[in-house]
């Protein structure tokens, strides 16, 4: 860590050189490196100080980081006057939607996801022209892909045809937003702003599933666009058929269209997506390494995509030349943690670490009971064992006394719901992951 001090000094050598030695002194003299963990930096320095750099001056630091470093980081900050803990900063669902990176050219196109690929393409090129293609409905587990072809879309036709109103936004963000609206008397600006568009992408609809107003909402925006002959493009992590608390109404338009899945890449895929990111980032990794990755990483491409980013981060810190396989253990362990395990071996693990956090047997959160306790710890346990496998929900639903993947795929949501707003419980959730990986 002394040596990304000693790079993060550089880092304010370079910000010196663009600033006058006023404007320095002023708002960078303070600012004091806290910690790294691979991603994100996080750097000291007072309140308003902070919210000035955040304001003016982030683009700045952000490319310093990267012409001094090679790479890119996330900077996240702590208060020195307040002593607060380190937090990393999470984007919003509009920061989310404003990925300039996310291309056709850089998608890795395999047999999982060949068909969901080209099927956005074909959108890119011609929307709402083909009422097949309307809605585009791309669905499958955490982190592998869907966001990025929704991007992939919207980044093409804004360069292709930039009079296009294109909105892009998250499930979760509609129904946040209409709340806002509906507090300050303001509905029609949500109609104009939702109807009126020709492009209309959401990532993660099944967040509106069982919000009635929500729904109610983008049911009439839905038609609106429709019959107008605009193009929808959603996401989600399951079929429409199985999210059982959205309106049936809905769930048969966003079976209208195309239907497309995206599965768990297979390895030669895997391979090279990792090949792709380490090109990206320029860093040359041998193949028995890029292979080590592959098969230790096999259900999430974003942890791929991590792992590549924790070894370049590890290379340019300590200056590596040659990337070894103990190289990337050492610089991915935590993800690698979850990998050397069987998923079965984990599940068997998570149910056990649930069972004692939350002081219930685990015959209890295994069985079909359904009183209060036992159904919560087991959602959890279900919520946990996806985050850590990504397993199908049908294959977790086997060691719950067989239930339904649809129950699953519930359950998962409704926790994840949860922690949004439940810290203490987002807390428990990590330290039992914490227990399983060290156990």
């Amino acid at each position: 860590m002394d040596s990304f001090k000693a790079l993060f000094d550089e880092v304010k050598k370079e910000i010196q050189k663009n600033l006058s030695e006023a404007v320095y002194n002023v708002w960078f003299e303070e600012l004091e490196f806290v910690s790294f963990d691979g991603e994100t930096v996080i750097l000291s320095i007072g309140e308003f100080k902070r919210k000035i750099i955040e304001q003016k001056f982030m683009q700045l630091l952000k490319d310093s980081f990267v012409k001094v470093a090679g790479f890119d980081v996330e900077i996240g900050f702590s208060d020195n006057n307040l002593k607060a803990a380190p937090k990393k900063a999470e984007p919003s669902p509009a920061d989310s939607a404003d990925d300039k990176e996310s291309t056709f050219d850089n998608f890795v196109v395999g047999p999982s996801n060949k068909f969901a690929h080209a099927a956005a393409l074909a959108v890119s090129v011609n929307p709402g022209a083909v009422n097949e293609y309307n809605p585009l409905f791309i669905y499958g587990n955490s982190g592998l892909g869907k966001t990025h072809l929704l991007h992939s879309i919207e980044n093409e036709l804004r360069k292709s045809n930039p009079e296009m109103n294109i909105l892009s936004t998250h499930g979760e963000a509609i129904t946040n937003e209409l709340i806002d609206c509906i507090q300050k008397g303001r509905m029609n600006e949500f109609h104009a702003k939702y109807r009126t568009v020709d492009l209309l992408l959401v990532d993660d609809i099944q967040f509106i599933a069982g919000r009635v107003q929500t729904e109610e909402e983008f049911f009439h925006t839905f038609n609106s666009l429709y019959n107008s002959g605009k193009q929808i493009v959603l996401t989600s992590d399951r079929l429409p058929k199985d999210m059982p608390t959205l309106a049936e109404r809905l769930r048969t338009r966003f079976e209208w269209g195309l239907l497309a899945d995206i599965q768990p890449p297979d390895l030669e895929t895997r391979m090279a997506i990792v090949g792709r990111k380490a090109e990206s980032m320029g860093i040359e990794i041998p193949n028995e390494v890029v292979l080590f990755i592959a098969e230790k990483i096999k259900s999430n491409i974003r942890q791929l995509e991590g792992a590549v980013k924790k070894i370049a981060a590890y290379v340019n810190i300590f200056g590596t030349n040659t990337v070894t396989i103990n190289i990337a253990q050492n610089a991915v362990k935590d993800i690698f943690n979850d990998n050397s395990m069987s998923p079965e071996v984990i599940t068997k693990k998570v149910i056990e670490e649930v069972a004692r956090s939350f002081s219930i047997e685990v015959k209890e959160i295994t069985s079909k009971k359904q009183y209060a306790a036992a159904t919560n710890a087991r959602q959890i346990a279900m919520y946990i064992i996806s985050e850590m496998t990504g397993m199908p929900a049908k294959k977790i639903g086997e060691s719950f006394s067989g239930r339904d993947h649809s129950t699953v795929l519930y359950s998962i949501s409704k926790v994840r719901e949860e922690t949004k707003r439940n810290s203490s419980l987002k807390n428990t959730i990590e330290d039992i992951i914490k227990n399983v990986r060290n156990s």
